[in-house]
This record gives C-alpha cells, structure tokens and sequence, in this order.
C-alpha cells in the first residue's frame, strides 16, 4: 500500500466537518485509550485499528500498542510476521525502548508498536519482575507529546497484558457485541476496572461502550442495545457499528476498512465513532 495514495485519499465529508470543528487537543502526554472486554469476537481489533485510522485521518497522531500475542492489529494494519522482529514482548521485558518498538505503517499520522509470537509465553516473564503491572506505563512515559492518542488493543482475558493496558489507560473504551450474554460480560469487566481504579489506577475511567455487530433488523440487537443504554445512559455512544462484509474483508487486505472502502457502512459508523470520542475528549 503506497502512503501516497492514501494521503490522496478523498474521504467522506463528515471527515472534513470533524477536521475543521474538532481540533486535536495540545497535551503534555497522549491520551492513553485501551479497548477492552474480556470476551472475544467482539470487534474490538476491527475497532482499534478502525478508530486509529478515522483518528488520524481528522489530524490526530495515533499510536497502536498491540498487545494481544494474537496480533490481529497489527496484521490489520499491513504489518506482517517479516516486519515483526521486535514489538510489544521485547518492550515489556526491558529489551528495547519504546522508540526501538514503534514502527511506521502506511497511514499518515499512525504508528505501531507490533505484537510478536513471543508474547503468548510473556506471563511467565512478567510475573517476578518488578513494577510488573507497570512496565507499559513506564515505556510509554518516554514517548511525551509525539501523539495525541495511543490506542492498546488488549487481549480478550484479564492477564498480566490487560492489565499493563489497564493500568497505563487514562480510559477504556469497550466494544460490545448486540447477543443474549452481552450485559453479563459487561458487569464483569465493569467490576475489573473498578477493581483496578481501586488498586492500581485511580485515574481510570470509562471512555464509552460502542454497540458492535449490529442488526437492525433483529429484534435481539435492539433488546440488547435498550438494555445496555438503560444499564449505562451516556456512557453508550450513540453511534453503533453494523454488521458488514467489508469490515470482515479489509484485514485479509491488510488494510482498515477505512482505507479499503470508505464508503461502506462499517466505514461511515467508525467515521462516526470517531467524531463521538473526539467530542468526549474535548470535554475532559
């Protein structure tokens, strides 16, 4: 994928309207998002990297830290197991510097911190180490004002990795998936991060729930998205994420669905979602 085509890129106008009335904010450190549930399938890589993309195509500078030993984000947004000689596992143990992990991707604004195959045996290693919850906090010190927004893609357990995440966010946004157990879930992860603010975190908040996987025309989806609005009012956004075959495609392609097909509905609702987060941020 050649960056200049993307930088040439016509995106839909509502990305223009959000450029010129949402400015990213100037701050002394990066705000630090991660996007969490304990359950998987839920979309939340498709939004992390989907986010990411629609943040920095508004001007925002972005970085992806990939924690999930999986390393679905990091393939999502075209780097493959060749350009993955070092990433988040190196960075957590010591090995390397933030600046050493961070790699350039073919969209503008957005960084990558990718995962390894290493990291699925991390649990291990971190256990005996000092400041063990801290070590991506730590790293992350070191990167100042180079970004407005680092986004980390957790992995869908509560282990040692989510709890770096944890830890190192200022809030968490979490995709929920429109299904019978979803408020079920939610409640749990709910718990942790009071359990973490409580602990480990005072500072952590919760940035917002985003509906995934929706179908309108399903009377579940709209159960389960009345529910879930009762249980939490404004904490849900109101933007809710479709079901859509472009989404499932553009990560075979290496690409966000943002860049593969923006005219897509899965595109448009990221757009959106997008806008929603700048919003809040703007307020805090």
């Amino acid at each position: 994928m050649n960056s200049s085509v993307i930088e040439t890129t016509k995106f839909p106008d509502s990305l223009d309207e959000t450029r010129d009335s949402i400015k990213p904010a100037e701050k002394q450190r990066p705000r630090v998002l991660i996007i969490a549930n304990q359950k998987g399938g839920v979309g939340k890589t498709t939004t992390a990297i989907n986010l990411a993309t629609a943040l920095a195509a508004v001007g925002s500078r972005v970085l992806v830290v990939d924690l999930d030993p999986q390393g679905n984000a990091s393939t999502g947004l075209g780097v493959g197991q060749d350009r993955r000689a070092t990433g988040t596992y190196d960075l957590l143990i010591g090995r390397i510097s933030i600046h050493e992990a961070i790699q350039t991707t073919d969209v503008p604004r957005l960084d990558l911190v990718p995962s390894t195959v290493e990291l699925a045996g991390i649990e291990l290693e971190l256990v005996n180490m000092e400041r063990r919850e801290f070590r991506l906090r730590d790293a992350l010190e070191h990167v100042a004002t180079k970004y407005d927004y680092v986004l980390v893609d957790s992995p869908p357990s509560l282990n040692l990795l989510t709890l770096n995440g944890l830890v190192a966010a200022d809030a968490v946004l979490v995709p929920l998936q429109c299904e019978f157990f979803a408020l079920e879930g939610l409640t749990h992860l709910l718990r942790t991060i009071e359990r973490v603010t409580r602990s480990l975190n005072p500072d952590l908040v919760l940035q917002g729930v985003v509906l995934t996987m929706a179908d309108i025309r399903n009377n579940l989806t709209n159960m389960v998205a009345a529910d879930v609005r009762d249980f939490l009012g404004e904490k849900v956004y109101s933007t809710v994420i479709p079901r859509n075959v472009r989404v499932s495609e553009a990560p075979s392609h290496g690409k966000p669905v943002l860049l593969y097909d923006f005219r897509c509905p899965g595109s448009q609702a990221y757009i959106q979602l997008a806008r929603e987060v700048l919003r809040r941020e703007a307020a805090v």
